[in-house]
């Protein structure tokens, strides 16, 4: 039996999510299902089902809280301005929305 791994399960999700949104497009890049609103990079879904979100820096230290957990690539911190959320916390479609709303606003207020 096949099963969609969790990278395309959640990259579904997002499909799903931004289906009515305009000036949106899918691209593949860094090792994530990347989703680009208006040209900048929001949300990416990873290939164990966790979401990076693209954030306002001024808003970091208050996304922890919420549950995001600090970015990395290679190893390496990406910096304030970029989390990642552990599958786990976004099996509820309206904690995804907010998420997906964190990285679709994070470049209004200067992220």
């Amino acid at each position: 039996m096949d099963t969609l791994d969790p990278r395309d399960i959640l990259a579904q999700r997002l499909r799903d999510f931004f289906s009515s949104h305009p000036n949106v497009r899918e691209v593949r890049m860094f090792g994530l299902q990347s989703f680009m609103v208006d040209d900048r990079l929001a949300v990416g879904a990873g290939r164990d089902g966790d979401l990076l979100v693209r954030t306002d820096p001024a808003d970091h230290e208050d996304l922890l809280q919420r549950g995001g957990e600090p970015a990395s690539m290679g190893g390496r911190p990406m910096g304030r301005g970029w989390l990642s959320v552990p599958s786990g916390r976004i099996d509820d479609d309206e904690d995804l929305a907010f998420w997906i709303r964190v990285g679709t606003d994070s470049w209004k207020a200067g992220g």
